[in-house]
């Protein structure tokens, strides 16, 4: 047979072939998921594979870095933009997407299909779910939990001299502190400390001013000093709570502890500038989200057996510490409100909860959270399990903005450009607050 020839056989061999093969099935349906762009994010993706898989809805991710993630798909939400089907937004954001109708309330499908948030941890439907709060109306799926965690260099701490040298001052063993007051005296004892030939700093704390980073930080120390958002006996009321003496200590503290042991030009600083300090071997504490908690372990440099984990400390009227997260929403707009509930569904199931931790995620399910084997199943694991247990949260209002902005502002102003004292600070957070409250006519 000539080549030709042979050619045009083999050709339409081929073509029989693949005429009589099976179809693979087409994936004609798509969703599109916002969220930031960051490592919890990358184990989301491959979560969601198992999801394609069992329904055959494709999925597309539309992540953004934080520093860009606020004003990125609040502007689309506000513009009743369709890129998002589905969206993991701050628990800030709940109140406003709610009463502006951006969120779809989910209360009749979770009724509907059996999904309850009994079986979610309650500070995670509180700050993730519900509006207005304490009530039984659910615009989000608790998706991301997180708060406030402390790393610490483990093997610093560990060394047989730097142990002799705090005991023989402090008359008590270094380890990781159990009060605030213990934790400023760790920061001291390793401020400007020279280890391995390099000065090392303390600790590192949250000092950004643009966004929500000094608030994120701050509140640690407010909330376990006395610090409340209004009168539990009567809402908006904030003086003499915001502003209280225990509340003026707080805010004290936290400045004494920037002032005497962060590291030098660290003024406009959050997430990934304390995930530098920590990894450069700059610091021997670090604030940061438990989110992060995951990668750092992996860290080859300062992670496996040199990092250590521990909750926020207490403070003179308690502990507490502040939430992060996020839940997961149908976006009103979206063109694809039954495929994005399908995925709500598919999430909320154990499996998918118990493989969403496995990745790197953060479940808020008690299947996961309350397995009598969870909190040996990482080293952070019972330190995050203690902190969702004693969160706190920011104004979920729809003005949150408004009331962020004012709080980064009074904070930063007294912490870190030294201005006024924290009483004026304080009195100044309590006016601005009122000023937003009134023209919301709530006070």
């Amino acid at each position: 047979m000539d080549k030709l020839v042979a050619r045009i056989a083999a050709v339409a061999a081929a073509v029989m072939t693949l005429s009589l093969a099976p179809a693979a099935p087409a994936q004609t349906k798509q969703l599109t998921l916002c969220w930031a762009a960051w490592d919890p994010a990358n184990a989301l993706v491959e979560l969601s594979k198992d999801f394609t898989a069992k329904t055959g809805i494709a999925m597309k991710f539309e992540f953004v870095p934080w520093t860009s993630f606020a004003d990125r798909f609040l502007n689309e939400l506000n513009s009743k933009g369709k890129l998002c089907d589905l969206l993991i937004g701050d628990s800030q954001w709940i109140g406003g997407s709610a009463e502006n109708g951006h969120y779809l309330k989910l209360n009749d499908f979770f009724d509907k299909n059996g999904i309850s948030m009994k079986d979610f941890m309650p500070a995670t439907v509180l700050g993730y779910s519900e509006w207005p709060k304490n009530t039984p109306n659910y615009y989000a799926l608790p998706a991301m939990g997180d708060a406030v965690g402390w790393t610490y260099r483990k093997d610093w701490f560990s060394r047989p001299a730097i142990r002799k040298e705090f005991k023989e001052k402090h008359k008590r063993d270094l380890a990781p502190p159990k009060t605030l007051d213990e934790l400023k005296e760790i920061a001291q004892f390793f401020q400007g400390r020279v280890i391995d030939g390099k000065t090392v700093y303390g600790a590192y704390l949250y000092t950004e001013r643009g966004s929500e980073g000094i608030t994120m930080g701050v509140t640690n120390a407010l909330y376990n000093y006395g610090f409340a958002y209004e009168n539990p006996k009567k809402p908006y009321e904030m003086r003499g709570f915001v502003n209280s003496p225990d509340a003026v200590q707080g805010l004290e503290f936290y400045k004494a502890l920037y002032d005497c042991c962060t590291a030098p030009g660290l003024t406009n600083a959050y997430m990934q500038e304390g995930l530098d300090a920590f990894k450069s071997g700059q610091v021997a504490m670090q604030m940061n989200w438990f989110a992060f908690f995951p990668g750092l372990y992996k860290d080859p440099n300062v992670g496996g057996e040199k990092i250590g984990f521990f909750a926020n400390p207490a403070g003179p009227k308690g502990r507490f510490t502040q939430l992060g997260g996020q839940g997961i929403s149908v976006v009103s707009y979206s063109n694809h409100r039954d495929e994005a509930l399908q995925y709500i569904k598919w999430f909320a199931q154990p499996e998918a909860q118990k493989r969403w931790w496995a990745l790197g995620g953060y479940s808020c399910h008690k299947a996961v959270l309350n397995d009598p084997g969870f909190a040996k199943s990482a080293p952070f694991a019972q330190d995050f399990l203690t902190s969702m247990g004693m969160v706190k949260d920011f104004w979920a209002e729809p003005s949150y903005a408004q009331l962020l902005l004012a709080m980064q502002k009074r904070v930063h102003d007294f912490v870190v450009a030294g201005k006024g004292t924290a009483k004026e600070a304080l009195d100044a957070l309590v006016a601005d607050w009122e000023k937003v409250f009134k023209e919301d006519g709530k006070i």
